[in-house]
């Protein structure tokens, strides 16, 4: 009877030992499964804080800009801040006129579309369509290492190169003027809008421009007919960076362009933008809490506002002309 016992006991614990190895396993298994859920919370939860950064940046320059800017039109009508033609508000006899501000950010900007779009999107057009792979591996870098040049250096090119040279077709030219910037400042831009544009026109599936070709139709035509349409989401989320970008450019406005306010839309006079107003305030003396010091504020939260009518026509244009493959 002992001798039967131990058998079976033996046969037992034969059989439960793979068992008890499959239990433990399963359990170390499901702490393993438990660590790493709780590595990756933890990860979610990091990337989180850091895309939450950018919105609560931009939160509290909303609130500290509209916060100032009720001090400001506390005293000063919004109508008269709307419609007035004047801008002195560091004068005795103050005006609030923004448009004369919005006149001078309008025509430079105008000025440096005018360079950047045409040839930042030829720029582009040749890059996907036309360009090798070593010539555009080597033409790209060197194009955008325009958009890494200080813009105060861009600011004395337009104010000690470019107007000398527009004074010799021009002789009438000012010696500060916003021709030179607007077109200084275009060639800044081009960067930005030929290197987005070039990437929204190589993502375009190489079967659309085969059956082009299939067609008879030209490596131009191609590009012009299909590429680019086929891309004209990209492309134009591009131009509405480049305008953002070049409203919102300050220093070769104010080193080339006068920061002189007049009310003209003519690029042959010197001008003040928005932003170079922004500078010529910000490193006066003026004491804080005064009116021509909460100019900056209403200024600022105006150049925002237009900004933001920029950025949200790019999401529009975006959502209305998106093509999916």
């Amino acid at each position: 009877m002992s001798a039967t016992s131990t058998a079976s006991d033996d046969v037992m614990s034969v059989t439960s030992a793979p068992a008890l190895s499959g239990a433990a396993k399963l359990a170390e298994y499901a702490a393993s499964k438990a660590r790493r859920q709780r590595r990756e919370k933890a990860i979610e939860m990091v990337l989180l804080a850091a895309a939450c950064v950018s919105v609560f940046t931009t939160l509290g320059i909303v609130y500290v800009l509209v916060k100032e800017s009720i001090v400001f039109f506390q005293a000063v009508s919004i109508v008269d801040f709307l419609t007035d033609t004047q801008w002195t508000p560091l004068f005795s006899d103050a005006h609030f006129g923004i448009g004369v501000l919005l006149s001078g950010t309008i025509t430079s900007s105008v000025v440096a579309l005018l360079i950047a779009i045409p040839l930042g999107t030829v720029i582009a057009i040749y890059l996907s369509e036309f360009a090798g792979h070593k010539t555009r591996e080597t033409l790209k870098p060197i194009l955008e290492l325009l958009s890494g040049i200080p813009t105060i250096i861009y600011g004395y090119f337009a104010l000690l190169f470019v107007t000398p040279l527009l004074q010799k077709v021009f002789p009438e030219l000012p010696g500060f003027n916003v021709l030179s910037a607007g077109i200084v400042m275009g060639i800044m831009i081009i960067p930005y809008i030929s290197s987005l544009s070039e990437d929204a026109m190589r993502s375009v599936p190489m079967s659309l421009r085969e059956g082009s070709y299939a067609m008879g139709a030209t490596r131009l035509q191609t590009a012009l007919t299909v590429v680019v349409p086929a891309a004209l989401s990209g492309i134009a989320a591009a131009y509405i960076l480049g305008i953002s970008r070049a409203v919102g450019e300050t220093m070769i406005l104010a080193v080339a362009a006068g920061m002189q306010p007049n009310l003209t839309f003519d690029p042959t006079q010197p001008a003040a933008t928005i932003t170079s107003f922004i500078v010529q305030v910000a490193l006066g003396d003026l004491p804080h809490g005064s009116i021509g010091y909460q100019t900056i504020f209403a200024a600022g939260l105006t150049l925002m506002a237009l900004t933001l009518v920029f950025n949200m026509a790019g999401y529009w244009l975006r959502r209305r002309f998106r093509e999916a493959y």
